[in-house]
């Protein structure tokens, strides 16, 4: 019985060293368990991020959605044309283009350099007259305000793509030229989304190479006086129950004279500061973009300020004519109601001698 106890003690009863080895074969084959599906999990999250990374990358690039991408394309396709002018220096190199459309072939003009231009002004500044000017040059196709329509202007994406499509010569209008236009560009206002985006503006104007021409009115006065009177007319259409910004006869022109605005002289000198200071803005804003100053007062006055815009865009001089006629042609206080109380607000002020006009 004695044996026999002992044999049952044995097999129950395990010696510590047995035990102990037992228990440690038990940890070291848990441990692995517990370690490498952390490891795996980790390396599977980073490898599936990385292809995320990728895969949204080539979305952005195949839906056109990188910065400047476009534009770079079409630079790009410009250069590919076997265009060569060796007379050009190598300062104008950046602003001579040889657009290819999309929407019809310039066939033998395809190598005719062209100039990209902007005319950069404010409402009632002379700018539709001036723009009528340089239209009648036979190589300048200038399309009007293009981004008097808000939405092309409203925001960065869609100034840019009107731009695109204007500098490719496939915008159309009734200022465009043919195949064999030397010069193209627009007016433009400068609170017409000009000033809100002009980083991203002066930064696309200085990548596809284009000229800007200020044109600004030193007497900011009679500025106001043609703002007032053709909001008159927009609301009373003067001529024929027809509003005319702009008149081709000296009777139309008269008509429009007759009406005086009543100027607000409360507001009068605060309403002078924001015109300068957005005119200011304008010059400071696109410093860096290669320009020409203009005042409409001195090209009126002088019309060898046109040769120099011609000298400007790289283009043969000749004579240029509009048929716009001036309606305000009398001296300003004769087109003023309230003259006394204009001329009493404006003296001893930086304006006095807009009273002078």
């Amino acid at each position: 019985m004695e044996g026999v106890g002992r044999e049952h003690d044995s097999s129950v009863a395990l010696p510590v060293e047995d035990f102990v080895a037992a228990k440690d074969t038990t940890i070291l084959s848990t441990k692995p368990t517990r370690r490498y599906p952390l490891a795996s999990w980790v390396a599977i999250l980073a490898l599936a991020t990385l292809v995320g990374v990728y895969i949204f990358s080539l979305s952005l690039k195949q839906n056109g959605m990188l910065f400047g991408l476009r534009q770079t394309n079409m630079i790009e396709k410009e250069r590919e044309q076997p265009c060569h002018h060796p007379g050009v220096p190598e300062t104008e190199t950046p602003y001579v283009h040889f657009p290819t459309p999309n929407t019809y072939s310039r066939k033998e003009c395809a190598c005719t350099p062209v100039r990209f231009f902007a005319i950069l002004s404010m409402q009632r500044s002379g700018s539709g007259w001036f723009e009528t000017l340089l239209n009648s040059h036979e190589n300048i196709s200038s399309n009007g305000e293009i981004f008097s329509v808000k939405d092309r202007r409203s925001n960065v994406t869609a100034i840019t793509q009107t731009l695109d499509k204007l500098y490719n010569l496939d915008w159309v209008s009734s200022a465009a030229k043919n195949e064999c236009t030397a010069a193209v560009g627009l007016k433009w206002m400068l609170n017409q989304g000009l000033m809100k985006h002009h980083q991203e503006i002066a930064e696309y104007f200085n990548r596809r190479g284009v000229s800007l021409i200020f044109l600004l009115r030193r007497n900011l006065l009679q500025r106001h006086v043609s703002i007032l009177a053709n909001d008159y007319d927009r609301n009373t259409k003067q001529l024929n129950g027809t509003h005319k910004a702009h008149v081709h006869h000296r009777g139309q022109a008269d008509v429009l004279a007759q009406y005086k605005p009543t100027i607000d002289t409360k507001l009068l000198i605060a309403e002078l500061k924001r015109s300068d200071k957005l005119a200011a803005d304008g010059l400071v804003g696109f410093k860096k973009i290669r320009s020409i100053v203009l005042y409409y007062e001195d090209v009126v006055s002088n019309h060898t300020k046109l040769t120099d815009v011609l000298d400007f865009l790289k283009l043969p001089n000749m004579k240029l004519s509009s048929r716009h006629v001036k309606i305000h042609t009398k001296r300003l206080r004769d087109h003023i109601d309230n003259w006394t109380d204009v001329s009493n607000t404006l003296n001893g002020t930086q304006y006095q001698s807009f009273l002078n006009g």
